[in-house]
C-alpha cells in the first residue's frame, strides 16, 4: 500500500478484513448465538408475567448483545499481531488512526451488525412494545460503535500481555455503565410514551468524541506495544 491513494487503501484494508473474517465465519455466528441462547432462558427463569418481560425486554436485550459483543472484542488485533501485518501497517505511509478505523468498523460490521440484526427478533421474545422498536435499535447502533471504539483502544492497551481477555472485561466493564444507562433510559421512556431522543443525543456526542479520538488513542498504544 505503499503508493496507493488514501481512499483506496481504507477500502482494501475494510475489504481484507471482511474477507478475513468471512473465512471464520464459525466464529462470528458465536455472539449471536450467545445472545439468542441468553435471551430464551430469561421467560424460563422469571416465569410467564408479560408485564414483567416487557418492562426488563430493553434492558435485556441491551445487557445481552453488549455482552455477546465481548466475546470477540479480544480477537481484534490478536491474528495481525501474530502474522506480522501489524508491524507492516505501522510502517506504511498511510495514517495509522485512519486504518485502524478501518479495522475497528470491520470489525463492528461482522460482530456488531449481526446482533443489532437480531435484536428485533430478541425484543420480540421478551415481549417489547413496538413502539420503543426505533428507540432500542438506535440506541443499539450508537452503543455497539461507541462500544468498539472504546474497546479498541483497551485491546490496544492489552496487547500481547497474558490473560488480555480478563483484563480486557474489567477495563470495559465500567465504561460500559453509562452507555447502557444512557441506552436502556431511552428505551424506557419510548416504552412510556416519552421523548426518548435526549439519552440517544448523549449518545451520539459521546460517539462523535469516540470516532476522533479513539483511533489515534488506539494508534498510540499499538506503536508502544509493539515497541515494548
Amino acid at each position: 500500500m505503499s503508493g496507493t491513494p488514501l481512499p483506496q487503501a481504507c477500502a482494501a484494508m475494510l475489504r481484507r478484513d471482511l474477507v478475513l473474517a468471512w473465512r471464520r465465519r464459525g466464529d462470528l455466528a458465536m455472539p449471536v448465538l450467545y445472545a439468542v441462547i441468553v435471551t430464551v432462558l430469561f421467560p424460563f427463569a422469571l416465569g410467564p408475567d408479560l408485564a414483567l418481560l416487557q418492562r426488563i425486554a430493553g434492558g435485556v436485550v441491551l445487557v445481552t448483545v453488549l455482552l455477546a459483543m465481548l466475546l470477540a472484542l479480544d480477537a481484534m488485533f490478536a491474528s495481525d499481531i501474530e502474522d506480522g501485518s501489524l508491524e507492516q501497517l505501522v510502517l506504511a505511509p498511510q495514517p495509522l488512526a485512519l486504518m485502524l478505523g478501518m479495522k475497528v468498523l470491520a470489525h463492528w460490521l461482522t460482530t456488531a451488525l449481526p446482533l443489532i440484526v437480531v435484536a428485533p427478533l430478541l425484543a420480540g421474545m421478551l415481549h417489547l412494545p413496538a413502539v420503543a422498536m426505533p428507540a432500542l435499535l438506535l440506541a443499539l447502533l450508537l452503543a455497539t460503535l461507541l462500544l468498539s471504539l472504546l474497546g479498541a483502544v483497551l485491546v490496544a492497551l492489552t496487547a500481547g500481555t497474558r490473560r488480555s481477555g480478563m483484563l480486557l472485561a474489567l477495563m470495559l466493564l465500567p465504561l460500559c455503565v453509562p452507555v447502557v444507562i444512557f441506552a436502556a433510559g431511552a428505551v424506557a421512556a419510548a416504552q412510556e410514551g416519552l421523548p426518548w431522543l435526549a439519552p440517544v443525543a448523549w449518545l451520539a456526542a459521546a460517539l462523535i468524541l469516540a470516532v476522533v479520538l479513539a483511533p489515534l488513542a488506539c494508534a498510540a498504544a499499538l506503536r508502544i506495544a509493539l515497541d515494548s
